[in-house]
């Protein structure tokens, strides 16, 4: 059995005899993942590497996840619930600075959704320019690491990108199998043309709610990526640790 990391599970004697003094939050969403995958997939993902890494790391807390996210680009696929970005900016940014007022002020955002990915920047600036002693990072976009955290044949399709895709279904076959019906994953890998980021909505780009080719994941590639990703983080952690958490002193190193 682990050490007892889990904010919502941990007692106040819990917390005091635990020695804690950094915090990790999971930031997720509700929204449809293809045919094949929970609703909650992109929480279970990110909630899944910040108990592992606080499993890891000594003093880590792991936060309650925020379970809903900047999904409005994906309501044509049902069953997706959303918040505005407005709001994701103000519960992160309330999160963030009540856990700091009780103390912790080195804190990692893990998010697992696109959507998400301005809203946290939001808060994260806004919490750093009113508390500057405070340490504050993100990992935006983990999919995004796969290219660089592991070999180039891992995937097989579109890089192991999508939404519901080749990369994240596999994590998610590695993680929480029995929420899966993979007898159902279709994707498809859209033709974007090169140049400026176009603004979309989900459906202009795939019939199936999923992106990329969840056909060819498997668990073995998502235990791969969940690796790699909580070696990330921990080398991260233990790091900035060495460092004395002063990015500066870090970067004249």
């Amino acid at each position: 059995m682990g050490k007892k990391v889990y904010h919502q599970e941990m007692t106040f004697s819990d917390f005091k005899e635990g020695g804690f003094d950094k915090a990790v939050i999971a930031v997720g969403s509700a929204e449809n993942h293809g045919f094949h995958l929970p609703f909650g997939s992109d929480t279970l993902v990110s909630q899944a590497l910040a108990m592992e890494v606080a499993q890891r790391v000594k003093g880590m807390m792991v936060l309650p996840p925020i379970n809903y996210g900047m999904s409005r680009h994906y309501d044509d696929f049902q069953f997706t619930l959303s918040l505005e970005h407005e709001t994701v900016t103000a519960v992160l940014r309330d999160v963030l600075v009540s856990t700091i007022r009780q103390g912790i002020t080195r804190i990692i955002v893990v998010n697992g959704h696109d959507g998400n990915i301005a809203p946290i920047e939001a808060a994260a600036r806004t919490v750093k320019n009113s508390h500057p002693h405070v340490f504050l990072a993100s990992l935006d976009a983990w999919w995004n690491k796969m290219e660089e955290l592991l070999p180039p044949d891992t995937f097989e399709v579109w890089g192991g990108l999508g939404h519901a895709g080749e990369g994240e279904t596999s994590i998610v076959c590695h993680l929480f199998p029995q929420f899966t019906r993979m007898e159902n994953a279709r994707g498809v890998v859209p033709d974007l043309p090169e140049g400026p980021e176009i603004k979309w909505r989900f459906n202009e780009l795939t019939p199936y709610g999923a992106t990329g080719d969840p056909s060819r994941a498997s668990a073995e590639k998502g235990k791969k990526m969940f690796d790699a990703l909580v070696e990330y983080l921990v080398s991260f952690v233990q790091f900035m640790e060495e460092k004395g958490w002063n990015y500066a002193l870090s970067a004249r190193s």
